[in-house]
C-alpha cells in the first residue's frame, strides 16, 4: 500500500470523525502522512503528536491489522509529542 492510498483512507476517517487535532505518521525515508486542520497531506509539517513507524506497519494500522496499543508495546510504534492525541486514533481508524 502506498502513502497516497493510506492518506486517502485516513482522510475518510478524518472526515467522518471530525478529528480536529494535528498528528503525523512518520515513516522515515518512505515519507509522512500529516493530519491538520481536518485535512490529510503527504507534506512534512509540525504537529502536536508524531507517530514513528514503518510504512508496512502504517498500512497494517490503517487497515485494522495492527492494534495501536500492541504496536507501542512491541516497539513497532513510537509516540512523541502529546500522547492524548495518539489515543484518539480509534476515532480515525
Amino acid at each position: 500500500m502506498t502513502l497516497s492510498e493510506i492518506a486517502a483512507l485516513v482522510q475518510k476517517g478524518v472526515t467522518h470523525s471530525g478529528f480536529a487535532d494535528s498528528l503525523k505518521f512518520d515513516c522515515g525515508d518512505a515519507g509522512v502522512v500529516a493530519i491538520a486542520d481536518g485535512h490529510v497531506s503527504l507534506e512534512d509539517r509540525d504537529t502536536d503528536c508524531t507517530l514513528k513507524l514503518s510504512l508496512d506497519n502504517l498500512a497494517k494500522l490503517v487497515t485494522g491489522n495492527l492494534n495501536p496499543m500492541t504496536a507501542v508495546m512491541m516497539g513497532k510504534l513510537k509516540v512523541s509529542g502529546n500522547p492524548a492525541i495518539a489515543l484518539k486514533l480509534k476515532e480515525l481508524l
